[in-house]
C-alpha cells in the first residue's frame, strides 16, 4: 500500500495512455498519488484527472519555473479554488535557482504568497527546492506555523535536519536509486523514518533501472526497494511507515478498498 506523494499525473506526457498508467500504478500497490499542480491554467484539467478515479489527490499552486505564466492575480485565485475545492495541500511552489537568469524577488514573491495560504487554511505545503533550501528554509521560518514536504530532497544533512525540526518531511525518488548519489543515500539511511516520503515525480526524475525513459508512478517501488535495503529494513515496513506518514501529512483517507 504504497503512496506516491507527488506525481504530475495531468501532464501532456500522459495524455495518450493515463488510464492504463494509474492501473499499472495499482497493480503496482500504489493505492494513492498526490498530484500537485505548476500553473494557474492547469488548475481545471487537474482537478478533472484528480477526479476521474479513486485515490488521485489534487494540490493546487505556482511553480518557480513557470513565472512567465503567472500572474499576481492568480493569487487571489488560488485563493478562491483552495475554499472551493478543499486540496490536500497548496503546491507545487517554491524557488528555484538553477535555472538560468531566475528572477529572485519575483520566485520570492509568489513563494512567500503561497505560504501564507497555507499557513492561513491549515493545508501542508509542497515545496519545490533547487539551489535555494537555504533560502527556502528562511522563508518557511520567516512565515511560520506551517508543514509539508521538500519534495525531491536536493540538500545536505544539516539542512535536514532543520527542515523536520520546523515540521517539513523530505521527499525522496528517482534520484536516490543513482549509486552516484552519495549525499542524498547517507540522509535516507539515517534518518528519522517519521519525516520520510516516497514520491516519483513522473513523468520527471526516472530512476537508475529507467534512464531517459518516462517516468511513472508504478516505478515507485524502485525507490521502496532502494530505500528499505539502505535502511536495512523490509520493503514492508517502509511502506507502511511512509503510506502512513503520508496520510498524516496530507490528511488522506484509507486506501481504496479494490486497490
Amino acid at each position: 500500500m504504497l503512496v506516491d506523494t507527488h506525481c504530475h499525473l495531468d501532464a501532456p506526457e500522459f495524455d495518450q495512455d493515463r488510464a492504463e498508467v494509474v492501473k499499472r500504478a495499482r497493480i503496482a500497490g500504489v493505492t494513492r498519488q498526490v498530484v500537485p499542480a505548476t500553473i494557474a491554467a492547469g488548475w481545471p484539467g487537474l482537478r478533472d484527472v484528480c477526479a476521474s478515479g479513486d485515490g488521485l489527490h489534487a494540490a493546487y499552486g505556482l511553480h518557480p519555473m513557470f513565472l512567465d505564466a503567472h500572474r499576481r492575480e492568480h493569487i487571489a485565485d488560488l485563493k478562491q479554488w483552495i475554499e472551493r475545492e478543499k486540496p490536500v495541500a497548496v503546491g507545487e511552489c517554491g524557488l528555484d535557482f538553477y535555472i538560468p537568469d531566475p528572477d529572485r524577488e519575483e520566485q520570492a514573491w509568489y513563494f512567500d504568497a503561497q505560504l501564507k495560504l497555507a499557513r492561513d487554511f491549515d493545508l501542508p505545503v509542497i515545496v519545490h527546492a533547487r539551489r535555494a533550501v537555504d533560502q527556502v528554509i528562511s522563508a518557511i521560518r520567516r512565515i511560520g506555523n506551517l508543514r509539508g514536504v521538500v519534495h525531491s530532497f536536493p540538500g545536505s544533512q544539516q539542512q535536514a535536519d532543520i527542515l523536520w525540526e520546523n515540521g517539513f518531511m523530505l521527499g525522496f525518488g528517482g534520484p536516490v536509486t543513482y549509486e552516484r548519489a552519495k549525499r542524498l543515500r547517507r540522509i535516507v539511511a539515517t534518518m528519522p523514518l517519521e519525516w520520510l516520503l516516497l514520491e516519483t515525480d513522473a513523468p520527471d526524475q526516472p530512476d537508475a533501472a529507467h534512464r531517459g525513459k518516462r517516468n511513472e508512478p508504478a516505478r515507485i517501488t524502485h525507490v521502496l526497494e532502494t530505500i528499505a535495503q539502505l535502511r536495512d529494513i523490509s520493503a514492508d515496513e517502509l511502506a507502511a511507515a511512509t503510506s502512513s506518514n503520508a496520510e498524516r501529512l496530507f490528511g488522506l483517507p484509507p486506501a481504496p478498498q479494490h486497490c
